[in-house]
């Protein structure tokens, strides 16, 4: 199996050892391959491919790796490799649809350094980081912050202050943000191109800060999830377009198709009080109870108004369920 993999970086945007006052090399070296498959009937398989491949950070000593969530998702196997070129079978511990966050265990216990967890609290706009993935510094950015700000995602995702670093990382997913002191700020998640309010636009990626992960790592390690109830889904993909909200996709079987909804419907209120931007639907849903709830919907639909009431489920009980080993 391969090591590195993705895009190698131009040197004149690597970070340089000169440049930082911790052992870069000792840190980009917990940084680990990971690929997974999937099962071709998995819930997720349409959407996010059954071959996944992307990076996660050793965390700790007994071979705890983090990465995104949705590298691992339904996996039915998942491997890592480190800098030393040995591949291990891992299996998923759990993931946390709220942060967005992973975990994997190596079955064989990794002689490699382990990334500390840092701050993200700390990060402010124009500080320097590092976005690196698996295979030293041709494959890690030297980056700056370049906002911190809420973030919204057509999938039913909101953070409320994610982190946005660029020149972007050409491959992202599950890169490791490392800041000035050596430590682990958060993960890679998307490639994206913001005009946040009052700043000029930029493309970078959307990092998850570590800080989401600290209250829920205890519970992701015994029980897989975290205990709180799960949030109301209704796997219904909603674009903002023109000032509307539109479905542009529904899940297979998910709440809202069975509940009548549409593509092309635009929401107009949740609950009857009217919605302006994803953040606000979101949050006006989840506002109704937990995952089960009934969801009144206003839409709009061939220019008549219409009244649709959707019960929402647990978005995990539509995916396969980790393998044991």
């Amino acid at each position: 199996m391969p090591g590195p993999i993705g895009p190698v970086i131009p040197e004149a945007q690597r970070p340089s050892p000169g440049d930082v006052s911790f052992d870069l090399d000792n840190a980009l070296a917990a940084v680990l391959s990971l690929r997974a498959k999937v099962p071709d009937d998995a819930f997720t398989a349409p959407t996010l491919g059954t071959e996944r491949q992307g990076h996660g950070v050793l965390i700790r000593g007994d071979g705890l790796v983090l990465t995104i969530g949705y590298l691992i998702t339904e996996a039915e196997s998942v491997w890592l490799v480190g800098g030393d070129g040995k591949a291990r079978a891992g299996h998923v511990v759990g993931y946390d649809q709220e942060s967005g966050f992973g975990l994997v265990q190596a079955l064989d216990l990794p002689d490699l350094p382990v990334l500390e967890l840092g701050d993200s609290g700390r990060l402010r706009k124009g500080d320097a980081v590092i976005l690196a993935g698996h295979g030293g510094r041709g494959q890690a950015v030297s980056a700056g912050v370049a906002s911190r700000h809420e973030f919204a995602g057509y999938w039913e995702y909101v953070l409320d202050e994610a982190i946005f670093t660029a020149p972007p990382h050409p491959f992202w997913g599950g890169a490791a943000l490392i800041g000035g002191d050596g430590k682990l700020l958060g993960i890679g998640s998307l490639l994206v191109q913001q005009a946040p309010p009052d700043e000029a636009p930029f493309e970078g990626n959307m990092v998850v800060p570590i800080d989401l992960l600290k209250p829920i790592l205890d519970d992701l390690l015994n029980f897989g999830r975290t205990t709180k109830a799960p949030r109301p889904w209704l796997g219904m993909y909603t674009a903002e377009a023109d000032g509307n909200l539109v479905v542009a996709g529904l899940a297979d079987g998910g709440p809202a198709e069975l509940g009548d909804v549409r593509l092309d419907d635009c929401v107009l209120a949740v609950d009857g009080e009217p919605v302006a931007g994803l953040v606000a639907m979101f949050r006006a849903v989840w506002a109704l109870g937990d995952a089960g709830v009934e969801v009144p919907l206003t839409v709009l639909r061939d220019g008549d108004t219409m009244e649709i009431r959707v019960r929402s489920a647990d978005r995990s009980d539509f995916f396969k369920s980790p393998r044991l080993h």
